[in-house]
């Protein structure tokens, strides 16, 4: 499996990150969304073969390829299982060119200064080691910003970068997810304490240790240009948030050079009840919306 086709489709071809990637907390919301109600399952085995079939039949889709989409998030649970016969990160890459991810947090700490940090990752070392047996490219983790604390935003920062580049040394690039909640009334305040931030890390890294950012689509367009320009900086993705598809489009076509990593506005209008046929179609225009906002 070549590292060096991955990166050059990462950091240079047209498309997005598919984020395939909810895990324990937030599966029975989107589980729910897709027309599985929580009366269909019992217990965390049965609801994550659900979510599997779900996300299984995504991947699987002819809708579902290297053309559009760059890479796609995983979360551990779903690497260990299998998707066609093979791995779910192997499947992605040989079958449909698309570069696995896995999310490797393991959840939110409780807030504090503003902001949510992540729990600490003790087996982290091994899952690293596991995820480049599967072939995994990269990894992905996420914080949370609720208020414009320059304490608590450093935190988050500090945190990202530390973990970054132990990813970084074990041979993966890291997705740096600090989160703004776009529900904060200091939306725009947080941005600006954030990016000092960030620049300030990306410019303290060696040449060598290439991380990619995941932000909230800023409230200023064009607001993340320097991070995007960042010689350290492979990709800027960005996550739905909350926002519908049509308005996290709408948004994202007014940051140029920042790319989608939409999770709940990707599977949006997707339904268990759907046929293959209306399934596929479904898919197919939520992927070409997103593909042409990426493009920007």
């Amino acid at each position: 499996m070549s590292t060096q086709q991955q990166l050059d489709k990462i950091t240079n071809a047209d498309g997005f990150i598919a984020a395939l990637d909810q895990s324990g907390g937030s599966t029975p919301k989107a589980l729910k969304l897709y027309g599985v109600p929580e009366s269909e399952y019992s217990g965390d085995e049965e609801m994550y073969a659900k979510v599997h079939a779900m996300r299984t039949r995504i991947v699987c889709s002819p809708s579902f390829g290297g053309n559009r989409i760059l890479g796609a998030i995983l979360f551990e649970n779903t690497m260990d299982r299998t998707i066609g016969g093979m791995g779910s990160a192997e499947y992605l890459w040989k079958e449909k060119q698309v570069v696995p991810f896995l999310k490797v947090d393991k959840g939110l700490a409780d807030e504090k200064d503003g902001v949510q940090v992540m729990k600490p990752m003790p087996g982290l070392a091994d899952l690293l080691k596991r995820a480049k047996q599967h072939g995994v490219f990269g990894t992905k983790m996420r914080s949370v910003i609720k208020s414009a604390n320059a304490g608590g935003i450093k935190a988050v920062v500090d945190q990202q970068f530390e973990i970054g580049r132990q990813i970084v040394a074990a041979g993966l690039v890291p997705i740096i997810e600090p989160e703004v909640d776009i529900k904060s009334p200091q939306k725009a305040e947080c941005e600006k304490i954030l990016k000092a931030e960030l620049l300030a890390h990306l410019n303290a890294l060696e040449p060598t240790e290439k991380v990619m950012l995941k932000l909230t689509l800023p409230s200023q367009a064009g607001f993340y240009k320097e991070c995007i320009d960042h010689p350290n900086v492979l990709r800027v993705v960005a996550l739905s948030g909350g926002y519908s598809r049509d308005d996290a489009n709408r948004m994202l076509a007014q940051n140029h050079g920042m790319i989608a990593s939409f999770s709940r506005a990707l599977t949006e209008g997707l339904s268990a009840q759907q046929s293959d046929a209306e399934f596929d179609k479904a898919l197919d225009a939520s992927i070409q919306s997103i593909f042409e906002a990426s493009k920007t």
